[in-house]
């Protein structure tokens, strides 16, 4: 009597924390969908500052240890569907942020996830781009949207705009009708000019706490003291949503003193988020840059590439043909 084989599938895994080196290519069992899940052939895995940071530490946010499979973003096709699964079926494109911030394994050839961290994949996106989209774009979202409510006519701020995060949080920002300046190097203005950002800022020649002033809203891709200079931009009752933690600096008692709104936002998977860029991208008013493509295989060079802070858009692994 054979023994039935468990489908096997590559994947980029990592036993210890440390350099890119730590990234190795694997064979490992397929995952299958539990109920309301479902199994993603993956077409393209967008790679994030979130990954190296994980590499690096031996832990994602939820604390879960090493050996894992880093990757959050997600582009591909429905495989097979759990029980209970109704919004997709097997053939269907689509892109999500699975299970953020617990460890996804979007380095992979397969993934497992709710159904509802996924969306279906714009009909003019191909997998790369969808890829490159999830959490970059949730991200700004959840920032700009669901946190500060931008409105037509606010002034927004946002911080190194050319940036996976900032140069979607620029088009976000004008698709709601904001007047949007941006910081970012010279040689990335004319890029930025492109996604109709209204001003721009050099951060390597000017100091943006001395000479931007009346915003509403300030979207911190940065960290560091730039949200503590930020809120030298802020009109009383502003709001300033930093993706990565308060500096310990920073000067939460005059904030409040301001009437100023500052918190940090911790993406999350958000299908209604999804929908939404979904809508943005199939209307032409949001698209996704892709600086650079790298095989699977390669995913040790993308984190090099991703750790130089030069790149513009997105780094996305390209998994299956």
């Amino acid at each position: 009597m054979s023994e039935t084989r468990t489908p096997q599938m590559r994947a980029i895994s990592q036993d210890t924390a440390g350099g890119p080196d730590v990234l190795k290519m694997i064979t490992t069992d397929r995952p299958v969908p539990g109920p309301t899940e479902i199994l993603v052939r993956v077409h393209a895995a967008g790679v994030n500052p979130t990954d190296w940071k994980s590499r690096t530490q031996g832990a994602f946010l939820s604390g879960a240890k090493a050996p894992f499979t880093l990757g959050f973003d997600v582009s591909g096709v429905v495989e097979a569907v759990g029980l209970g699964v109704t919004v997709f079926a097997p053939g269907d494109k689509v892109f999500g942020m699975p299970r953020f911030p617990h460890p996804a394994g979007a380095y992979a050839e397969y993934v497992t996830a709710p159904a509802r961290h996924f969306a279906h994949l714009p009909a003019n996106l191909d997998h790369v781009q969808g890829a490159a989209l999830p959490l970059a774009s949730l991200t700004a979202w959840q920032a700009l949207v669901d946190t500060a409510n931008v409105q037509p006519g606010a002034r927004v701020l946002i911080h190194a705009a050319a940036g996976g995060v900032g140069h979607l949080a620029v088009q976000i920002a004008k698709s709601r009708g904001a007047y949007v300046i941006g910081t970012a190097r010279q040689a990335k203005h004319d890029f930025l000019r492109g996604l109709s950002a209204d001003e721009l800022v050099d951060y390597t020649r000017q100091d943006f706490a001395e000479t931007v002033r009346d915003i509403d809203i300030v979207l911190d891709t940065i960290g560091g003291d730039y949200g503590a200079r930020s809120l030298r931009t802020l009109r009383p009752g502003g709001t300033l949503v930093s993706i990565l933690p308060l500096d310990a600096s920073f000067p939460a008692a005059q904030a409040r003193e301001a009437g100023i709104r500052a918190g940090f936002l911790l993406v999350e998977p958000d299908q209604t988020g999804l929908r939404a860029v979904a809508d943005l991208v199939n209307s032409g008013k949001l698209q996704v840059t892709v600086d650079t493509v790298l095989p699977l295989e390669e995913a040790a060079k993308a984190h090099t590439l991703g750790e130089t802070g030069r790149t513009t858009g997105k780094i996305v692994l390209s998994v299956a043909p």
